[in-house]
């Protein structure tokens, strides 16, 4: 038999007695049996099953609202899962994943935080790090020509005269990370988000970007007047 156990105060109302305190609030247990009625007796089978009906209704509601009560809140914001414990997880970038290019599945999770790549020519060029987590890396310096970082998570990350060429950079999360003087020629920046992030010096030429994109990168004040003629910002 399955019991749900709700609590719920009750109070006294009676006439106010003068020279009496008032009566505390009593706490009392609703308790409800969640167990099917045993029906033996045929001239009762309607009302009982009846109740049975009513009983299933009731413990599943209060089950429902135990279980919604218990469950954490899920906030509003991103959850990114706990910091890999592989000690070779920063190399996972030179292989990257194979599969899930443009939708951002992968077979195995690449979590390059906090690493640092700082000035890498040759081991990022062409790699495929669809969805990777970059938050708080390195990447100053580096060559990542022609990378394919679709659906990548990279806020705060650091990419000071990162070479973009060529690259895929579709729906990226680059929220206040440090873009001065990245070079996006001819890459692809659809649905990419740039909220906060330090653009000066970033080179734009050839860049491939949607009309509603390009209306939210044109608001990033850091961006300079060669880069905001070559985008067409008004």
């Amino acid at each position: 038999m399955q019991t749900v156990t709700l609590p719920r105060t009750g109070f006294h109302v009676g006439p106010k007695r003068h020279g009496l305190p008032t009566p505390k609030p009593r706490s009392r247990l609703i308790r409800i049996g969640c167990s099917a009625v045993d029906d033996r007796t045929t001239s009762k089978e309607n009302l009982l099953s009846s109740l049975n009906d009513l009983k299933k209704v009731a413990c599943g509601v209060l089950v429902a609202m135990a279980v919604n009560s218990a469950s954490p809140v899920v906030a509003a914001t991103q959850r990114l899962p706990p910091l890999s414990t592989d000690p070779n997880r920063c190399e996972q970038a030179f292989v990257g994943n194979t599969i899930g290019q443009a939708n951002g599945v992968y077979d195995k999770p690449i979590d390059l935080r906090f690493c640092d790549y700082t000035n890498e020519k040759s081991n990022l060029k062409g790699k495929s790090l669809a969805a990777a987590l970059m938050s708080e890396a390195k990447f100053d310096g580096a060559d990542m020509s022609e990378v394919v970082m679709s659906k990548a998570y990279a806020v705060g990350a650091s990419f000071k005269g990162t070479d973009f060429s060529n690259a895929v950079l579709d729906r990226v999360n680059f929220g206040k990370a440090n873009l001065q003087g990245a070079v996006f020629r001819n890459s692809v920046l659809s649905g990419s988000t740039f909220v906060d992030a330090q653009l000066e010096d970033a080179v734009f030429e050839d860049t491939i970007i949607g009309y509603i994109d390009l209306q939210k990168l044109c608001v990033n004040k850091t961006i300079n007047e060669d880069g905001r003629a070559v985008l067409g910002c008004r």
